[in-house]
């Protein structure tokens, strides 16, 4: 005779089931956010996109705060394990900060829900990532990471002493995260394709340039 199942066997099946829900759920909801903001954003769009229901949205997320919350949690949580990813201490301290430089621009490129959903919590006055620990702590590991490049450089006689890591780590941003959010005014106002390719490898010079001038002796 077969065993029968118990009820202490865990059901796996309904396990697997709730997960890709879930994933479904936060990939319809990126979308939404990222399309519409946060105060736009509607939860039946979500649940229509994640071919889901609403009450599976609530049970899983609580509110579309928190739902909110996953998704740019999760955001930045790529963002940081994708640059942990570039193997920045294995190199020459100006080879290092080169290749942060590039990857951000094209990590920006390849990920423009990104840029969304930090518009949008700047928009709330950051009210989610205050009470985010874990972005905190992943952030702090970062600025961590930069600092070392920086006291690397020093120590080789390439970099000048006392360069905060915390402004350089804005300042790469900025260089890129500006140009992506302005492409429209500013290919206006500048009388310039931005988004062009030959713009493109302009501005990528022009920013790994510019990061390096600030750093080096």
């Amino acid at each position: 005779m077969s065993a029968q199942p118990t009820d202490t066997q865990p059901a796996r099946p309904r396990i697997r089931d709730a997960e890709a829900t879930k994933g479904r759920i936060l990939d319809a909801a990126k979308k939404e956010f990222a399309r519409n903001g946060l105060e736009g954003a509607r939860v039946d769009a979500i649940a229509l996109e994640a071919n889901a229901n609403k009450r599976m949205i609530y049970h899983y997320f609580e509110s579309k705060e928190k739902l909110f919350q996953t998704v740019l949690e999760n955001a930045y949580f790529d963002i940081r394990e994708s640059e942990k990813k570039l193997d920045l201490d294995s190199l020459d301290p100006r080879d290092a900060l080169e290749r942060l430089v590039r990857f951000t621009w094209n990590y920006y490129i390849q990920n423009p829900e990104f840029i969304s959903l930090v518009n949008s919590e700047n928009l709330a006055q950051a009210r989610h990532l205050k009470t985010s620990e874990p972005v905190k702590i992943v952030s702090r590991r970062f600025v961590g990471l930069v600092d070392k490049i920086l006291k690397r450089g020093v120590t080789q006689g390439l970099f000048r002493d006392g360069v905060d890591p915390v402004q350089l780590n804005i300042t790469i941003a900025a260089v890129s995260y500006y140009y992506f959010t302005n492409q429209y005014t500013g290919s206006i106002i500048f009388e310039r394709e931005l988004m062009s390719e030959t713009a493109q490898a302009e501005r990528i010079r022009f920013n790994i340039e510019t990061i390096l001038r600030i750093v080096s002796i």
